[in-house]
């Protein structure tokens, strides 16, 4: 490692410092190394294209996250809506988890709420194959596009 850190520092022009922390090869040094050297305002120095990509991927883990808590609450639903006789407070219980997980998301990322309607498709293709594998059921028995609205996956009241 080494001798390529050595290639690295001929490659730069007069001035520049090397990075010490390279992101392919140790990724939470490369991050400590890019937040120094931003709070030492050192923005020559920065990673720029690993650090916009990154930057990037936070954005999208944070539409994930809503994507995953309306699937698990699709999936409930789904199982509450075609299995009556197995309602529990279990599932009742985590719609209401993933309700607080949807709201805490958007609240924190208000920027998402133009693309809810995107993240429902995506948690329901996902939450259909789920609740037919829990159920027992033919994939066929659920609707093929989500049958609930934002307000329903939100509001809609379970009780036994």
């Amino acid at each position: 490692m080494a001798g390529h850190s050595k290639d690295i520092e001929a490659q730069l022009a007069p001035g520049d410092e090397p990075l010490r922390a390279e992101y392919e090869c140790d990724f939470y040094s490369w991050t400590i190394e890019q937040a120094r050297l931003l709070r030492e305002g050192r923005t020559n120095a920065l990673d720029w294209d690993n650090l916009a990509e990154e930057i990037e991927s936070l954005g999208r883990e944070q539409f994930n996250k809503l994507v995953s808590a309306l699937r698990v609450t699709i999936m409930h639903m789904l199982k509450w809506d075609h299995q009556p006789p197995k309602r529990s407070r279990s599932w009742a219980l985590s719609i209401e988890e993933q309700r607080l997980e949807i709201a805490d998301v958007l609240a924190d990322n208000p920027a998402l709420k133009p693309r809810i309607g995107e993240a429902i498709g995506r948690a329901y293709r996902r939450a259909r194959i789920e609740a037919a594998k829990e159920t027992g059921l033919d994939e066929a028995e659920f609707p093929a596009a989500c049958p609930y609205s934002f307000d329903d996956i939100v509001k809609r009241s379970f009780s036994r």
